[in-house]
């Protein structure tokens, strides 16, 4: 029996601070929830190597016991670059990212909603700062340039003449 979407939820974000604890690249969460009737929520992260992948798996078993949550299974094969954490309501894929562009699991499930990963961890995202919008200039380019060359022409303050040295005879 499927938990409830706020019990899947939050196990999802169990999963999604444990892979970025361990630094996981490119996390990404889909509800699948109105397409499968397996699972909830398909995660997906990329690790940069194979002990990445192992390091990932593992710290993402340590969160899901620690949060009393059972695993049916987990699925790797030696230097795959693919593991998969299965915890019934959300499904974890862990990929090298080679093996992520090959899959692509995002466009099998194109279907799907993708879930704010920032959002679902609680991270505020920065206000966007406003745009000032200059003031309108008071006097128009014209006059400004005529005032501009009216400065340039005025004359110079004359410089102090040095007085010619006399030869002595």
């Amino acid at each position: 029996m499927k938990a409830t979407s706020a019990s899947s939820r939050a196990l999802a974000k169990i999963c999604c601070a444990a892979l970025a604890e361990k630094k996981a690249e490119d996390l990404r969460v889909l509800d699948v929830s109105a397409q499968s009737s397996l699972t909830d929520y398909l995660v997906l992260a990329t690790g940069g190597s194979e002990p990445h992948l192992r390091a990932l798996a593992l710290e993402l078993k340590h969160a899901l016991y620690a949060a009393n949550t059972r695993i049916v299974g987990t699925e790797t094969r030696e230097e795959s670059g693919w593991t998969v954490v299965d915890a019934f309501d959300v499904m974890v894929h862990l990929f090298t990212p080679e093996q992520r562009d090959r899959y692509a699991l995002e466009t099998l499930w194109k279907d799907a909603r993708e879930v704010d990963v920032d959002e679902l961890m609680g991270i505020a995202k920065p206000k966007p700062v406003p745009r000032l919008v200059p003031k309108a200039k008071a006097k128009p380019k014209a006059k400004a340039k005529r005032k501009a060359k009216a400065k340039a022409k005025a004359k110079p303050k004359p410089k102090a003449r040095k007085a010619p040295k006399q030869k002595s005879r």
